[in-house]
This record gives structure tokens, C-alpha cells and sequence, in this order.
């Protein structure tokens, strides 16, 4: 391993446990990886140099003695930063919380360390994960690895770069309506959102609470299908877990789609999907169909809702979440000696909170207010049982659904700002999965002036097998996740 950094975790975990390179020169190549980059990207908006390396030794000394290892022995991975570490700042990249030190971890914090695993540092995000850009931080945007002019997809821009620019093998995101899959199609690399309830939200500071899951972030399937067997699970302190079994996802890692039903919903294509876009994604599905699949274009119509239902649900639950942040009580506080309490309240929350933050708040409280509830709110939520009901009944006749991961090509920093409503648009094709709470992976399938473009696989709840196999297939039979951005 002459640059350790370029490694897998699958091969860095299995040369560190061979004696092939010690936890501590893996570690320190990272930051010196990090060092070199970072100025470029800005992917990380805190490091834990010091600790890591601390960890580092300590995982050697036990190597030497000949003490147990985990799955994940010696493996640097990258925290976003509304994911809980004990004794790291979990921000939320927003001056609300730029001085929160959680005194515990995130249960899938606790399952990655205590397979071997090694927190190297915190990422950049949109502001309470709430944007498709990482534009919305408090601590300044992150840059696309393939192109620092455009952004890095969101709202786990900071981990997807992160993996992109090999600045660590595996991250953790979370996806609310496609944060972990926007990133990895924008960063050319693979990003895994799992059934809601597979993995524990312990620890997760909420967004919208009924749509979001923490999800992974790999440069391969086998790196995504090895970090989801470590972090999936039932939690007794996470009432949205489900009672599932634990298994190894690495046993689906077979190259054969042989005999594998595709359903293709035109849906997901529609209006506004640039054209280079439609172009690779049908030729990854006519790849597939190459290596045995059978693929059928179909229409599901609720899906033309989703993104109009998904916004009205995800800024109400938003609202509701974030009112606890008044400074009074958690947050920000405004250093004022006036004693008119709502005057302060406001001030906290205007100073504490990014322009985006409170214009969903806002939204989001006029959904859930008096004379509107059944009017938007209400009706939202009969639209997503629809497309529940109608995802399920595709499922009946499918294994697994495919289209883009997003519409369009990363765009420019700052291309899509004044217009809201553009910016929202870039999740018509992720919000589906969040809904309904199925599983789905974006992986790279092509590029564009060397931009990468992404491929969504869809698969009905509990079945992460379908999306890693056919995932795990196509990466065996393409070279699009070999592609590195020059940096």
C-alpha cells in the first residue's frame, strides 16, 4: 500500500489485520491526505487528528497481543455533523448549535467503534440537513471534488466529498429525502439509504422524523453492504426501529441479475431531466438487461406528487422539531439585557438559524396551523399512502425499480440560490423512497465533461439484498465507480 489512503475499508481492514500496514500509519496517511486536499473542498468542518491516531495505537497494541478485532479494524470513516460523538461538536453546521458537545454517542457511533472503526472527523452539511447543495452552512460550502466551481450534492455534500476525494474510504450520512443518494450521484460514488428503521436514529439529531434514516457513503457496494451490516440492527432506545434480524450484507455481493425483474417508472424521468441523464441511466439499465435482467417501462402516476407531498410533510415535521432550538431552553443566545422575552426568543432563533432553516420552519408552521392542517398537511399525508400503496403493488410484479438518482448535473455554487423552488425540484427523484420508506442506492453510471451522473435502485422494505446484488453486478460489469477525480 503505497498510498494507504487509496485503499477500500474491505482491503484496509484485511491489511491491517494482516500486518500489511499498521492502524497508525493508515491513520496518519489519511490526515496528511486531508491536509493536502481539504483547502480545496472543504469537506470537513471539524478533525480529530490527535484522538484518531490515539485510537490508532491503541487498536496496533491490541493487534500485537492478539486480542479480538472487528469488521472494521483500523478503518478511518467520516461523521456528519448531525450524527452525535461524545466530546465532538455536533453543529448541524448551524451557529444554533456551533458550540454543542454531545456527552454521548449515536448508537451507530458506538457499533462502527466497536467494530475497530476510527472517527477522523466531522463533515460539512446543509444547515439541519435541510438543501440539496451543502450550501446552507453556517461554515461556508463544500466544493465537488470533480469540479470545486460546483457543488458536492447535499445534504451530505461534506461526506460524499469526503469519500470522493479519498480523503476517507466510508462515511456516515443521513437522507431525509435523498441527502445520502443527491451526494453520492453528484461525487461519483455510492451512497446507501436503507428501509426506514433499519438502522437506529439514536443519536441522530431530528429533521423530520418520519422520513429520515442514516445511511452510508462508499467509494463500492462491498464498502456500503460492509458498513450497513455493522450499523443495522435493532435499538431498544429508538422506537422507530424495526425488530429485525442483523445479518451480514456482504453475502449479497453476487454478480448475477440473471432472471431479475426492472421496472423503469417513466415518472422518474420526467420534465426538466436533462437529457445526458436519460441517456446513461437507460444505458446502465440496458446493461442490466445485457447481463440477464428483464426491464419493462411503467408509470406509477402518484409519483408525480411526491415532491409537492414530501416538502409539506418534511417542513411540518421540521417545524415541529426545531422549536425546541429558541435559545431559552437549547441553542444560540443573543447577549441581551432587554427583558421582553419574545423579543429575544425572535432574535435567537433570527441570528441562530440560516435563511433556508427558517423559511421551512416558517412553511412548515403555516402547514400545521389552524384552518390549513387539513388543507395541506392532512392531504400530504393521504398522497404519501397513495404512493405507499402504489410503490407496493409495483413491487408485486418487480424486483427492483430503477431511474435517475438526479435530474440534472452538479450544478454551480450559488447557481441555484435565489430560486428555492429550483433547488427543490432537484429531489423529484429521491423523495419517493423517504415516503414510503423503502430502500434505495444511487451508484455511479456514467459521466458527462467529467461530471459524474447516478444511477437509483429502488427496492421494496427489508430487501437491501435486491439493491446490493444488482447494485454489486453493475459495478463488477462497468468502470464508472474506478473513475478519481483529479484533485
Amino acid at each position: 500500500m503505497t498510498n494507504f489512503f487509496e485503499a477500500t475499508a474491505s482491503e484496509t481492514a484485511l491489511k491491517i489485520k494482516g500486518g500489511e500496514v499498521t492502524t497508525e500509519e493508515y491513520i496518519s496517511s489519511l490526515f496528511e491526505r486531508i491536509k493536502k486536499v481539504e483547502t480545496k473542498i472543504h469537506a470537513f468542518v471539524e478533525t480529530t487528528e490527535k484522538a484518531a491516531l490515539s485510537k490508532a495505537r491503541e487498536i496496533d497494541k491490541n493487534l500485537r497481543e492478539g486480542k479480538a478485532t472487528g469488521h472494521l479494524c483500523g478503518v478511518g470513516i467520516a461523521v456528519k455533523d448531525n450524527i452525535c460523538v461524545e466530546g465532538i461538536r455536533a453543529t448541524c453546521s448551524s451557529h444554533m448549535l456551533q458550540d454543542y458537545v454531545p456527552p454521548y454517542n449515536a448508537t451507530v457511533i458506538e457499533r462502527v467503534v466497536g467494530e475497530g472503526a476510527i472517527v477522523v472527523g466531522k463533515t460539512n452539511m446543509d444547515e439541519f440537513a435541510m438543501g440539496s447543495s451543502t450550501e446552507h452552512s453556517f461554515f461556508g460550502p463544500t466544493r465537488n471534488p470533480w469540479d470545486p466551481e460546483r457543488v458536492p450534492g447535499g445534504s451530505s455534500g461534506g461526506s460524499a466529498a469526503s469519500v470522493a476525494a479519498r480523503e476517507v474510504a466510508i462515511a456516515y450520512g443521513s437522507d431525509t429525502g435523498g441527502s445520502v443518494r443527491c451526494p453520492a450521484s453528484f461525487c461519483g460514488v455510492v451512497g446507501l439509504k436503507p428501509t426506514y428503521g433499519t438502522v437506529s436514529r439514536y443519536g441522530l439529531i431530528a429533521y423530520a422524523n418520519s422520513l429520515e434514516q442514516i445511511g452510508s457513503i462508499a467509494r463500492t457496494v462491498e464498502d456500503c453492504a460492509l458498513l450497513l451490516t455493522v450499523m443495522a440492527g435493532h435499538d431498544f432506545r429508538d422506537s422507530t426501529s424495526a425488530k429485525v434480524a442483523s445479518k451480514d450484507y456482504r453475502e449479497c455481493l453476487k454478480n448475477d441479475v440473471r432472471g431479475l425483474r426492472i421496472g423503469v417508472p417513466k415518472e422518474l424521468f420526467a420534465v426538466g431531466t436533462q437529457e445526458v441523464v436519460v441517456k446513461n441511466v437507460w444505458s446502465g439499465i440496458k446493461r442490466l438487461e445485457g447481463l440477464g435482467a428483464a426491464c419493462e417501462e411503467i408509470s406509477l402516476k402518484s409519483l408525480e406528487y411526491a415532491l409537492a407531498a414530501y416538502y409539506v410533510i418534511a417542513m411540518s415535521e421540521a417545524s415541529s422539531n426545531l422549536a425546541r432550538y429558541d435559545g431559552l431552553r437549547y441553542g444560540y443566545r443573543v447577549k441581551s439585557d432587554k427583558g421582553d422575552w419574545n423579543l429575544v426568543f425572535s432574535q435567537n432563533r433570527r441570528q441562530g438559524f440560516g435563511a433556508e432553516v427558517r423559511r421551512r420552519i416558517m412553511l412548515g408552521t403555516y402547514a400545521l396551523s389552524a384552518g390549513y392542517y387539513d388543507k395541506y398537511y392532512l392531504k400530504a399525508l393521504q398522497v404519501r399512502t397513495l404512493i405507499k400503496r402504489e410503490l407496493e403493488k409495483a413491487f408485486g410484479k418487480f424486483n427492483v425499480l430503477i431511474g435517475p438518482s438526479m435530474p440534472i448535473l452538479p450544478f454551480r455554487i450559488g447557481e441555484k440560490l435565489k430560486d428555492p423552488l429550483e433547488m427543490y425540484m432537484c429531489d423529484v427523484d429521491t423523495v419517493p423512497a423517504n415516503l414510503a420508506g423503502n430502500p434505495a442506492m444511487s451508484i455511479p453510471c456514467g459521466f458527462q465533461n467529467n461530471l459524474p451522473i447516478g444511477l437509483q435502485i429502488m427496492a421494496p422494505p427489508f430487501r437491501e439484498d435486491l439493491l446490493i446484488q444488482t447494485a454489486f453486478t453493475f459495478e463488477q460489469n462497468t468502470s464508472h465507480s474506478k473513475q478519481t477525480p483529479k484533485l
